[in-house]
């Protein structure tokens, strides 16, 4: 093997090798197809009840996992319908595209892992595949649109009852929905019009919500509750809340809520999630992130600071103290106790509220004892793994089109359901 590192004639032998079993497969794998080509007589169904003529045998040339591949496919066309028709292609999964179903899983995949660039990398240096950033992108936001679109429909068909929850078999004991929403850098033609939170008043982002449903069954063996394994499946979108609480209500059903033991709501104190959680979750547990909560208190603390002086620690861990007792009632007591002494001030008032209009979302002494998450950890990691990993890398600019098509293919990953979305998606007519 010659002289050089330890392993490189090795390394070169195994890619030699690989690249002609590769060949061979895709020979083999041409042979195989191109055996039937479609042939089903001079007329055919065109499936609009009109009959299709045979026209003639036509060539097309497919990406698949082991290299590009040549079939002759006979072609029909309908004059009633003013369409082509090429069977073999409906047959394969690959009607009105060049990509084949193994290989379309493949970019689908590199493409909402990492940015599009990277993504081809590793398609040449892992499977020997040639796959333009470009073409990735094109791919991956093409099959995600048809995901949203999908989600777009059962929207539709919720709101005629069509949808069904999980049989009672799988109803969960427990069900949890929490929500939260975070900002994503968007192309200057998306923020037009959009105020933002800096001080030049310019929008840079656009907030997509996102929500995980997830199950508990059990507690660890101090008593704290533990999701359970694999049970977190993921929603998110840029679309208004209302479309998003759409959203969220289907995948509930879809996880059991109609009949689940519990179904317990989680966020923070934001009222766009309390008022989606009344709308869809009647009768639910509301809870306000414990951890959210407790920075309240920290911010109310520092607007009271002259007031308490040198017993400010004491007096904020007596207040976190109520917090976790759920005693909103003395906690704001506690603070009013101190304005008598205090210039009226609207940002405490502001801040009071926050707590007053709560309070039976912070309950948390009664929550625990319930057996219940009073964190929504399981969103925020969400956020921060569904989204920002991938959408909030530096130097990104998404439009909306792309960004809801690369949450679409992350929430399904995040969700285990990958396998799932291609019947949904071969049978697409879209982008090659």
């Amino acid at each position: 093997m010659g002289v050089g590192a330890p392993g490189e004639g090795l390394a070169g032998v195994e890619l030699a090798i690989r690249t002609a079993m590769v060949k061979l497969g895709a020979s083999l794998l041409e042979q195989l197809l191109g055996a039937d080509t479609g042939y089903a007589g001079a007329l055919i169904d065109c499936g609009a009840v009109h009959q299709a003529r045979f026209v003639s045998y036509r060539h097309k040339t497919f990406d698949t996992v082991v290299g590009p591949i040549s079939l002759s496919r006979a072609y029909y066309h309908c004059l009633d319908c003013r369409g082509g028709l090429v069977p073999k292609d409906h047959q394969l999964g690959m009607e009105g595209v060049s990509v084949s179903p193994g290989l379309r899983a493949m970019v689908d995949r590199v493409g909402e892992t990492v940015p599009f660039a990277k993504a081809s990398k590793l398609l040449a240096e892992l499977a020997g595949i040639g796959f333009g950033p470009k073409r990735i992108e094109r791919r991956a936001e093409a099959d995600g649109a048809v995901l949203v679109a999908a989600a777009d429909a059962e929207v539709a068909a919720a709101s005629t009852g069509q949808l069904v929850a999980l049989p009672v078999g799988d109803t969960p004991e427990k069900l949890y929905v929490a929500m939260d929403g975070t900002g994503i850098p968007m192309v200057a033609g998306e923020l037009v019009g959009r105020k933002g939170k800096g001080e030049d008043g310019k929008a840079r982002t656009r907030e997509v919500k996102l929500a995980v449903a997830f199950t508990q069954t059990e507690l660890d063996e101090e008593g704290y509750p533990v999701r359970d394994p694999g049970s977190s499946s993921y929603v998110a979108t840029l679309e208004p809340v209302e479309h998003f609480g759409n959203l969220v209500a289907i995948e509930a059903r879809r996880r059991g809520s109609d009949h689940a033991g519990a179904v317990v709501v989680l966020g923070d104190g934001s009222p766009w999630i309390w008022n989606l959680a009344a709308a869809h979750f009647p009768g639910a547990t509301h809870i306000v992130d414990l951890y959210h909560a407790r920075e309240h208190v920290h911010d109310l603390a520092k607007l009271i600071a002259p007031q308490l002086g040198a017993h400010y620690r004491r007096w904020v861990d007596d207040r976190i103290g109520q917090l976790n007792s759920g005693d909103i009632e003395g906690l704001c007591h506690a603070v009013r106790s101190l304005k008598l002494a205090v210039p009226a001030s609207t940002a405490v008032e502001s801040a009071l509220a926050y707590f007053e209009t709560n309070a039976e979302r912070m309950r948390y002494a009664a929550f625990r004892a319930a057996g219940h998450f009073v964190g929504s950890g399981a969103v925020e990691s969400g956020c921060k793994a569904v989204s920002g990993q991938r959408l909030k890398l530096s130097g990104m600019r998404w439009s909306e089109h792309g960004a809801a098509a690369i949450l679409a293919l992350r929430c399904q990953e995040a969700s285990g359901r990958w396998e799932q979305i291609w019947q949904r998606l071969h049978n697409q007519t879209t982008v090659a």
